[in-house]
């Protein structure tokens, strides 16, 4: 079974869910996250994540793990059609790290004026903090690689092994205060940003990736 646990609302008044898998078991296993549509144009993560969800709703197949969804996490800048939030920031640029930096430019990459000055920022964060993750998948497009931050080297090769994409560790420009550098190498979570091929259906995204994200949920 799975739960809407936490929701908030986004400066637009639209809705950001975390939903879960109930572990029934008294024993505790695992607990990993899947993350949709940091950027709002890029949707074919929601989709694929509800799929999942209502594929695996009545399944044992995670066995004692617990799995969290977040299937929108900005549904402003996907009501807008934009990469950015309602506030013009990358949600992706916006996470207090070490490396972060005010944007010279207010582009489509803008950081905001803060680290973590955005409502969708503090949510992921909250969750990080209350939930002890054990690995993180963020959906994005559109690269078609296997990325990956932290100890997660190995669960991106079995996931490349599935769906037939590259495994590259550096996605080959600087993301400073991105979501991967915040959990997987300033916190030691491993991180995998898998970058799905834009334009493609996403009936085709779902086959060719049904067995990584079972793969991913019961690791």
């Amino acid at each position: 079974m799975i739960k809407l646990i936490k929701k908030i609302h986004t400066q637009k008044n639209n809705m950001i869910e975390l939903f879960a898998t109930e572990n029934t078991s008294s024993k505790k296993g695992q607990t990993a996250i899947i993350i949709g549509v940091f950027h709002g144009d890029e949707p074919e993560g929601e989709f694929l994540i509800h799929k999942l969800m209502e594929e695996i709703k009545n399944d044992d197949c995670i066995g004692n793990n617990s799995i969290l969804f977040v299937p929108c996490l900005n549904p402003d800048g996907k009501n807008l059609k934009t990469r950015t939030n309602a506030n013009g920031v990358d949600l992706n640029r916006n996470f207090p790290t070490k490396n972060w930096e005010l944007s010279k430019e207010k582009d489509s990459y803008y950081s905001g004026n803060e680290p973590a000055s955005e409502i969708e920022t503090k949510f992921l964060i909250q969750i990080i903090e209350e939930y002890k993750l054990d690995r993180i998948l963020a959906l994005h497009t559109p690269y078609k690689v296997v990325n990956y931050d932290g100890p997660a080297k190995e669960i991106a090769e079995k996931i490349s092994k599935l769906n037939g994409y590259p495994v590259q560790e550096s996605i080959g420009y600087p993301t400073p205060g991105s979501f991967g550098t915040y959990c997987g190498i300033e916190r030691d979570i491993p991180a995998i940003t898998l970058e799905l091929p834009e334009k493609e259906p996403v009936k085709k995204l779902w086959d060719d990736n049904k067995e990584a994200f079972y793969s991913f949920i019961k690791e």
